[in-house]
């Protein structure tokens, strides 16, 4: 899976369109099929070190779209083992160090095309050892995940680690009270979560902190209502939203922020329908894919946040996502 951007674009802003505006599910299956077929442009290669994600991130678009089987499932669980080290982790293509970020994308791709077994049968490690490679990652003292042994810590790691353990059905083997007392410490005054204690609060890092929470059971520790507060105040009068104050709106924060508020029982607290009109506007409606505003070059980021989104808010046509 490429994470080639374009060639398409989304419609430009301003630029007149229909009332009622239609998802191009077809346009979609097409664009993302297309994605591995570019291996004559630079960018593809430029954009080696995401492509676990990037098949992780189109084959859970196409499910969406409920066209699961629109990319080959042998070659997509080969891929997928191919990319694994004897240290149980994963690396994000052949021959690039193991990560946390790859090996939870590895993980969320072979539950998804029910191989598990695949990876007891054939990998390097079976589910045992990644789940020892993710579980090595914690600091035992304060409850933090790092990427990799080279030491960054960082929330999304935090979350990563709980969510893959969880799918792996291997989460005792983290010390989860201490990671939650982490998540706890990056939370901030005005409800929402940094990427570590003091830092700003952010969409993204607010996701994965609840996310974290809720994979642990303690949603009793958010302060719901401030959190809601400060999550429905990153819609804009586009109908999109940002990740902060004072940023521009983005089609990934369809997922982070609408995923967050649906979490803590608060996704009314944003206007549903200017957030799927504004999420549409952001397609390519001639070659598929979704941009992160009207205007821009698609790429598989946006469009498959962009139908989470979608799917969040109940858009009809596209099957029901978990926020977590």
């Amino acid at each position: 899976m490429s994470l080639v951007s374009g060639p398409g674009r989304a419609q430009a802003a301003g630029s007149s369109l229909p009332d009622e505006l239609q998802l191009v599910v077809e346009k979609h299956v097409q664009y993302i099929q297309s994605l591995d077929k570019r291996k004559n442009e630079l960018e593809y290669w430029l954009t080696e070190h995401l492509r676990l994600n990037g098949v992780y991130w189109g084959l859970t678009a196409l499910h969406l779209l409920s066209n699961p089987d629109a990319l080959p499932r042998n070659e997509t669980i080969d891929f997928v083992l191919s990319c694994q080290h004897d240290s149980g982790g994963f690396g994000s293509a052949p021959g690039h160090d193991a990560h946390m970020l790859y090996t939870v994308s590895a993980v969320q791709i072979l539950v998804t095309v029910d191989a598990l077994d695949e990876l007891d049968k054939r990998g390097k490690t079976g589910r045992k050892g990644v789940g020892n490679y993710i579980a090595q990652l914690q600091n035992r003292d304060d409850g933090s995940f790092t990427g990799d042994e080279w030491g960054e810590t960082d929330t999304r790691f935090l979350f990563g680690a709980l969510n893959a353990l969880s799918l792996l059905r291997l989460l005792s083997m983290v010390d989860v009270p201490k990671a939650i007392e982490y998540v706890q410490a990056c939370a901030n005054l005005d409800g929402g979560y940094g990427v570590s204690p003091g830092a700003e609060s952010h969409s993204g890092q607010i996701y994965v902190c609840v996310g974290a929470l809720a994979i642990a059971r303690r949603l009793d520790l958010v302060d719901k209502d401030r959190l809601a507060g400060w999550l429905s105040e990153r819609q804009l009068d586009s109908g999109g939203l940002n990740g902060r104050p004072e940023k521009l709106e983005d089609v990934c924060y369809s997922w982070w922020v609408a995923s967050s508020l649906a979490m803590i029982g608060n996704l009314r607290w944003i206007d549903e329908e200017k957030l799927s009109r504004y999420i549409l506007r952001c397609q390519d409606l001639e070659l598929g894919g979704i941009a992160d505003r009207p205007g821009d070059v698609v790429d598989v980021f946006h469009t498959v946040f962009g139908l989470a989104g979608l799917s969040l808010i109940g858009f009809p046509g596209l099957e029901q996502i978990d926020p977590i």
